[in-house]
């Protein structure tokens, strides 16, 4: 092997860019803090059910689809066990303020004919706003992994692509309560009015639109399989000891030493961690301009959630094949980071699917976008050492959510066998991300260029990856991964490889 690199985290961001890089002959070292990889993709075990923590719907799974074909590529496929969510009720949304259901169908016809039976004086106008958002995606060469032109690691994009999503919204759809329907997944990838660009809105909404899929077993299975590639391709990761120190001499980083003090060299380094928690690790943080550290300083961060994981007495409570979403009002979608108004505003609640699921559900596990405030008095604190007005606050969070699902199901709490709960300090701790935000930072259509971080840095054997670098979710994440690696390996070197499986 005539390259090596070392990667400084092992969440899907570092698990993709390894796989990637092992398969094509790079000797790679994932190190990773927590006692398993995955990030977003770990699960833990509780009350004997297996509870992701982070990452439960996939998109691009479908054999056309981006994932699907990078998978193929990696020789995973038959290793992941991806289950398709009802084809006719992709999402189902509930607002409270009128007890009414929306739903989302897979298809673009679908879409629209699923909508337009509610509104339909706006079928019309719900057709032109889904050929738009295939058309904003269609500009995007790396989400349907074509070969990009020479140096556009960062391509610029049309206008109707960078402007503030509730404006494009508005733009084609005249009914008022229509929009904020549309915008139902905005809370949950840290969408901010007047602020998040319509690009993202449309990429996770295509995705949607062509059929999720959900992982069956536990998310963890997916970590696993990207991590047999790279221990298959003579790679190794490191678990339960994280980074300590980045060293570095002459402008270029020279080794890591981890918390057991273990010391790790190699061509290149990758930082698929948080990047502001990554200047934190270096020995001289002069080696990053002093512009670029105030820009990651500078740049807000998407919000964090609290998560509500519920395990179901035997044969209680249905299998839901696909995703709910239970939001207070219509106005509420952009009002997630506004903290003048009572948490919760909303949630996502699924029921993940076992490898050989039957009618009932074992468990559920609820999403519900919260701000970093609702915990800062209790920063300082670290896992298994908060106090007990923070357990009682945690508590009172889970009644609250518990009390809005008894809304929808008058049994609910009758199905309750047990709960457990975790907090923005919790993602924050476990993942490593600052605030513990959800989605990386925030992308601003108002100054696109201080939101956008390149791969590549100014020290020539560093490399960022993960979704503060491109887009949110497995998606995002994954195509970041390729970037990275390609900037290893040579612009479209691993598109072409991918696309040569077909």
């Amino acid at each position: 092997m005539s390259k090596s690199a070392v990667i400084i985290g092992g969440g899907l961001g570092g698990l993709f860019t390894g796989a990637i890089l092992a398969k094509e002959g790079v000797k790679v070292t994932v190190i990773e803090k927590n006692t398993t990889v995955g990030g977003g993709l770990q699960s833990f075990t509780r009350f004997g059910e297996v509870f992701d923590t982070g990452m439960h719907i996939l998109g691009g799974m479908n054999p056309s689809g981006n994932a699907y074909k990078v998978c193929q590529y990696l020789g995973i496929l038959d290793k992941v066990c991806h289950q398709e969510v009802d084809a006719q009720v992709v999402d189902s949304i509930y607002f409270a303020s009128d007890k009414t259901y929306y739903h989302t169908a897979k298809g673009k016809e679908n879409f629209v004919a699923a909508l337009a039976a509610q509104f339909p004086h706006q079928k019309d106008h719900l057709t032109a706003y889904v050929e738009a958002i295939y058309r904003i995606v269609g500009e995007f060469d790396l989400f349907y992994l074509r070969s990009t032109k020479e140096g556009a690691f960062l391509p610029t994009y049309s206008n109707e692509a960078m402007s503030p999503v509730n404006h494009f919204i508005a733009q084609y759809i005249s009914d008022e309560k229509l929009r904020n329907v549309l915008a139902y997944l905005n809370p949950f990838y840290g969408g901010v009015e007047n602020v998040t660009p319509t690009y993202i809105h449309a990429l996770i909404s295509v995705l949607y639109i062509n059929g999720p899929t959900r992982l069956a077993g536990g998310s963890y299975l997916f970590a696993e399989a990207l991590k047999e590639v790279i221990l298959q391709n003579g790679g190794e990761v490191r678990v339960s000891d994280g980074v300590a120190k980045v060293m570095s001499a002459d402008k270029t980083i020279t080794s890591v030493i981890t918390q057991k003090g273990k010391v790790y060299t190699a061509d290149y380094y990758i930082c698929a961690i948080h990047p502001c928690t990554f200047l934190t690790l270096l020995d001289d943080v002069t080696l990053l301009p002093k512009a670029f550290r105030n820009r990651l300083d500078s740049i807000p961060n998407t919000g964090s959630a609290f998560l509500l994981n519920i395990k179901f007495k035997k044969d209680t409570f249905p299998y839901i094949n696909h995703s709910s979403y239970y939001m207070n009002n219509y106005e509420d979608i952009w009002r997630f980071g506004d903290e003048t108004f009572h948490w919760p505003l909303g949630f996502l609640y699924i029921t993940p699917p076992e490898k050989e699921q039957g009618a009932f559900a074992n468990k559920l596990i609820v999403t519900a976008p919260m701000s970093w405030n609702e915990v800062k008095q209790w920063e300082h604190t670290t896992l298994g050492h908060r106090p007990a007005d923070y357990q009682q606050w945690k508590e009172a969070c889970a009644e609250k959510l518990i009390q809005k699902l008894t809304e929808i199901y008058p049994n609910f709490r009758d199905c309750i066998e047990a709960i457990n709960t975790a907090s923005p300090l919790t993602i924050r701790d476990y993942y490593g991300t600052k605030e513990g935000s959800m989605y990386g930072f925030c992308k601003d259509a108002n100054n696109i260029v201080l939101s956008q971080i390149p791969i590549f840095t100014k020290v020539p054997n560093l490399f960022l990856t993960g979704q503060n670098c491109g887009g949110h979710g497995f998606c995002g994440v994954m195509l970041t991964a390729i970037q990275t690696s390609e900037a290893l390996l040579g612009q479209n070197y691993v598109l072409n490889k991918i696309n040569s499986h077909e």
